[in-house]
């Protein structure tokens, strides 16, 4: 049988201090569980433990300072098997899916990442976020990497360098937040009206998908009001969910999912946007929005003209936002090599357009 499941933080929090920092002896380090997981969002379940989750830690020690190799050697052969009846070792080594895997002699195949704050920031997101961080970096970074750095747990910092990079990625500066938030209404402005439009051709299966595609941004409109960065798939109905006061917001978009009528389908879309359109209101972030449905020009379609909330928040501003506004693939978001080269490739340079 497996072990009584722990939530993975307090698993990885007790990992730290019964295993890992009794042999750090007096070096300086910072401790947490940062990066992927869902543990690091707060979503992992018995079922988590089926791979890449156990006693896991991110070990951060100036590395010109300390021999990480050395140091990594010592917790292979020294680190307690298991905590909590949780193997401390996981199979197959260095590969990048592992599992648990318990062991009574032989090296602990630990998942303990021994680096320096400047080094796993630029792995994971791409630049370093230990200073200022410049709009071009923002914009190329996905959601879901800023919020497993952002989210997590840390256990110990003398150092203090992870300290300050968590406070600077905190959230966007409130320009770039408009930006974002314009950009996202104009992903719902791109659409609005075909929900209607595709019925109207008897298209059923279209208007469902499209209505599906609107109430996803839907979603991430409101993680992004509420200051939360948007996870991936995966997780995104989770941390919607688990925003404050969002109940009438996702019983309209449950409804709009649901309705075999696209009249009553549309409808239930703009009891959603005028919901969203009002939080921004209440916000202040710009001049008040009128957040009620309209006519779509001269044809039949019930919309909010989404672009009225863009204009307000961003006038004449870029339309196309951060990458995962415009870019879809897990694969590529999840390299920050890819998504940087994708986000210059369309950020407008100044006095020239878009980039070549």
């Amino acid at each position: 049988m497996a072990p009584t499941f722990v939530p993975g933080l307090q698993l990885c929090r007790d990992f730290y201090e019964q295993g890992v920092r009794p042999l750090l002896g007096s070096i300086p380090h910072a401790a947490a569980r940062l990066g992927p997981g869902s543990e690091v969002l707060g979503f992992d379940t018995a079922r988590s433990a089926d791979h890449d989750w156990g006693p896991r830690l991110e070990l951060f020690v100036d590395t010109a300072a300390v021999d990480a190799p050395a140091l990594s050697a010592l917790l292979r052969s020294r680190l307690p098997r298991e905590v909590h009846g949780w193997p401390t070792s996981f199979e197959p080594p260095d590969e990048r899916v592992r599992v648990m895997t318990a062991t009574t002699t032989g090296p602990v195949h630990h998942r303990v990442v021994i680096a320096d704050v400047a080094t796993w920031s630029r792995e994971h997101l791409g630049f370093d976020a230990r200073f200022s961080i410049a709009d071009t970096d923002w914009l190329a970074t996905p959601t879901q990497k800023l919020a497993e750095a952002t989210g997590g747990a840390v256990y110990h910092d003398d150092l203090g360098e992870l300290t300050a990079l968590r406070a600077h990625l905190a959230w966007y500066p409130e320009q770039l937040w408009k930006r974002i938030l314009a950009a996202q209404w104009i992903r719902i402005a791109q659409e609005e009206a075909f929900v209607g439009r595709a019925a109207e051709m008897d298209d059923d299966l279209g208007s469902r998908i499209t209505a599906a595609r609107l109430s996803r941004d839907v979603m991430r409109l409101c993680l992004l009001l509420a200051r939360r960065y948007p996870p991936y798939t995966k997780w995104l109905g989770s941390a919607f969910a688990a925003l404050p006061d969002i109940s009438p917001i996702a019983d309209a978009l449950a409804e709009a999912l649901a309705a075999d009528d696209a009249e009553d389908r549309q409808s239930a879309l703009c009891d959603a946007y005028e919901a969203a359109g009002a939080w921004q209101n209440r916000l202040r972030l710009t001049y008040p929005v009128n957040a009620s449905r309209r006519p779509y020009f001269d044809r039949p379609f019930p919309v909010i003209d989404a672009g009225r909330f863009a204009e307000a928040l961003a006038p004449g501003g870029s339309r196309v936002g951060a990458i995962d506004q415009f870019v879809d693939s897990t694969d590529v978001l999840m390299q920050p090599g890819l998504a940087r080269g994708l986000a210059a490739a369309v950020e407008p340079v100044p006095g020239r357009g878009p980039a070549a």
